[in-house]
């Protein structure tokens, strides 16, 4: 006999729309839809880490990215947008709030007057330093519900898939 598992959330909407549009093919729901689920069901649970630190996800990536680029710990706000993948405005009110809380400075930079360098505090280095390392383990927590050949696969995976997506939405991509 079968060993057969329920049908998931996924699995009962494609049974919905093969019913009432046949003539579509939803199989990529199977791969998408289920993606979309486990994206909300990860960020759930990475977000009670940040939490649990006072941060949020954009704060904990912000301070993420000036512990990364090693001493002195600083970046501008520009080079953080895109270490971050957020707009210049949405950084903004992430650094305002991270200042407010003594984790990050701003002082004008040495190069341009007119621009500025955010640096993190002795406090933040401390908070992302703790916070990282409790991130990486509730990753490896989530990550071991599979097996290591699982994972290895799905990261071979999902590293082709986005190599490729990213080349074809690339300017002159095809």
């Amino acid at each position: 006999m079968e060993d057969r598992q329920p049908l998931d959330r996924v699995a009962r909407i494609q049974a919905d729309w093969r019913r009432e549009r046949p003539d579509v093919d939803v199989s990529p729901q199977g791969v998408i839809g289920r993606l979309h689920r486990l994206a909300d069901r990860l960020t759930e649970e990475l977000c009670l880490v940040y939490g649990h630190y006072g941060l949020g996800e954009g704060e904990f990536d912000v301070l993420c990215a000036l512990r990364r680029a090693g001493e002195p710990y600083e970046r501008a706000p520009g080079e953080l947008a895109a270490h971050t993948m957020v707009t210049t405005g949405a950084m903004t009110k992430r650094i305002d709030r991270l200042e407010r809380a003594g984790l990050v400075t701003r002082r004008r930079s040495d190069d341009d007057q007119r621009g500025r360098i955010v640096a993190l505090t002795r406090p933040g280095r401390e908070l992302i330093d703790q916070a990282f390392t409790d991130h990486m383990r509730n990753e490896r927590h989530l990550l071991d519900l599979l097996t290591p050949d699982e994972a290895q696969s799905l990261e071979t995976l999902l590293s082709t898939w986005l190599s490729r997506m990213e080349h074809a939405q690339a300017p002159g991509g095809d």
